[in-house]
């Protein structure tokens, strides 16, 4: 895959994320949840703006330049961190809906996420830098779009560790 197609289709990639979180917006019941959505769809949307400034400079000069790059949300460390304090605030109200729609972000995460790991792996130079950037973007999104998934759904997991187990099974 060229440089010009990788973008591309990370523009595709970025669009159909943006788009499900604009849709979770739309649907939300809850303030957090919308906020959160909302959140998350201008991230996606400053990806986008960033990656077509990119293909047009790529498409007019031939060469690639990958500062720029920024992200509002905390590092994946940071969320982790705070989710404690997210759990307390999110207690006590039937997120059922929000649910739903925080499974579909996260699958859509996970599959931008993969395409990026792809790139930085086949990708050489600047283009492997910028997508490792957006990989490393896209697993604090990961990692945000879990701890919302867990905390509401109170599934007796954590980011993905089992937290408890209602039968003594461990």
């Amino acid at each position: 895959m060229t440089v010009e197609e990788a973008i591309k289709t990370a523009i595709e990639y970025e669009t159909k994320v943006r788009d499900v979180y604009l849709e979770a917006l739309q649907k939300a019941t809850d303030d957090n949840g919308k906020r959160i959505f909302k959140l998350m769809a201008l991230e996606e949307q400053h990806h986008l703006d960033y990656l077509n400034i990119k293909l047009t400079e790529l498409e007019a000069s031939g060469e690639l330049t990958v500062e720029g790059l920024r992200t509002a949300l905390p590092s994946k460390e940071k969320i982790e961190a705070g989710t404690e304090k997210m759990e307390e605030q999110l207690s006590g109200y039937d997120y059922g809906a929000e649910i739903n729609m925080l499974e579909q972000a996260l699958k859509a995460e996970r599959v931008t996420s993969g395409f990026y790991r792809k790139m930085v792996s086949e990708l050489p130079g600047d283009a492997q830098k910028m997508f490792a950037h957006f990989l490393e973007i896209e697993e604090g999104h990961l990692a945000l779009v879990q701890a919302e998934l867990d905390s509401v759904s109170k599934s007796g997991f954590w980011l993905d560790v089992k937290e408890f187990d209602f039968y003594g099974d461990e």
